[in-house]
């Protein structure tokens, strides 16, 4: 997770704080915090479900040996698979991370929102 967080620091940049600050230096600008949070959201949602959904994983996920896949098929995820995990994957968080602590109690040790979406992470073999 923490791998991850450095990555989306890149995304942040890329996506988000970039735009903003052209926005803000070119028109003298500055979006209404509501507009700031859905564009954040969506610019990390455009990581995550364009890598989930294009190999079942993410940059840190690659490091890892971790793949998301289909539940019940076991192929790599469709788009709105993708779109529905990382949706289900916000109430989740920010419930205090209930739906990551959700995993302990998991007898497959899944999280809340792999359970809500159909979808399932595995560990990959080595080589």
């Amino acid at each position: 997770m923490l791998y991850e967080s450095l990555l989306l620091v890149g995304v942040w940049a890329a996506l988000f704080f970039v735009p903003h600050l052209v926005i803000g230096v070119v028109w003298h600008l500055v979006a209404p915090p509501a507009v700031l949070a859905v564009h954040l959201i969506l610019a990390f949602g455009l990581y995550f479900v364009w890598f989930w959904h294009r190999a079942g994983q993410t940059l840190a996920m690659q490091t890892w040996r971790l793949k998301l896949i289909d539940a019940s098929t076991g192929a790599t995820l469709t788009l709105p698979r993708a779109i529905a995990r990382y949706a289900l994957s916000w109430p989740s968080l920010l419930f205090f991370g209930a739906g990551v602590l959700w995993s302990v109690f998991d007898r497959e040790r899944q999280f809340l929102h792999d359970r809500l979406a159909g979808t399932r992470i595995v560990q990959l073999p080595r080589g």
